[in-house]
């Protein structure tokens, strides 16, 4: 009875947005891992509920995080169906040396900026101190690097999701919000699935 009962409590206190978040934030990339389409218009779905919730948990990077992803929501939808006339899809490419040494530099710099920017604009601001603000600066750069390459179907954007999953696992259990940490834990397994998935059709496009 005393198991039922913290699962009652458990369940109240989640909000219905954060559950959809967790359902359409799944559904959106397994659609990817799949290479399908209809990825996006889920993803733009999941990305303004949880805008809403990372603002209310003071994840203020990850907030920024998810305006982008939503904007880039947005053209990878028209991206992804810009395909050949002789191809179903857009066909899956490999990272180049240029783009890993620009993705590098990218997250080297933009980590400690915006870390301090969070802790220097929510002080003036009067907000609640940044939670975590230069492990999630670091993780919104890596994650802002994974988000575009998937755009531009890159394959290797499935092994930055997983690092920065397991990351977040940890950051989102510690906030006590659990839903949305094991929400990260799958998106861990599908992330690896997906980049299996992507290899093998990668190297059929090759033959």
């Amino acid at each position: 009875m005393q198991i039922i009962y913290t699962l009652q409590q458990w369940w109240q206190h989640q909000t219905w947005q954060e559950l959809t978040g967790v359902v359409t934030g799944l559904a959106c990339v397994y659609l990817a891992a799949k290479n399908n389409i209809l990825n996006w218009p889920v993803a733009i779905i999941s990305t303004v509920l949880y805008i809403y919730i990372y603002h209310k948990a003071a994840l203020y990077a990850d907030m920024l995080q998810y305006v982008y992803l939503c904007l880039t929501s947005m053209y990878g939808w028209y991206n992804w169906s810009r395909h050949p006339e002789v191809e179903d899809k857009t066909p899956i490419v490999s990272i180049t040396p240029k783009q890993m040494l620009y993705a590098a530099v990218f997250v080297l710099i933009l980590t400690p900026v915006l870390g301090y920017t969070l802790i220097t604009f929510t002080q003036k601001l009067n907000y609640r101190p940044p939670a975590y603000p230069y492990i999630d600066s670091f993780c919104t750069a890596c994650s802002l690097i994974a988000q575009f390459f998937l755009t531009r179907k890159i394959i290797q954007n499935w092994l930055i999701w997983v690092f920065v999953d397991i990351i977040y696992t940890v950051i989102y259990f510690k906030k006590d919000l659990q839903i949305t940490a094991f929400m990260f834990f799958i998106l861990i397994i599908i992330a690896a699935l997906g980049y299996r998935d992507w290899k093998r059709e990668y190297k059929k496009q090759l033959y």
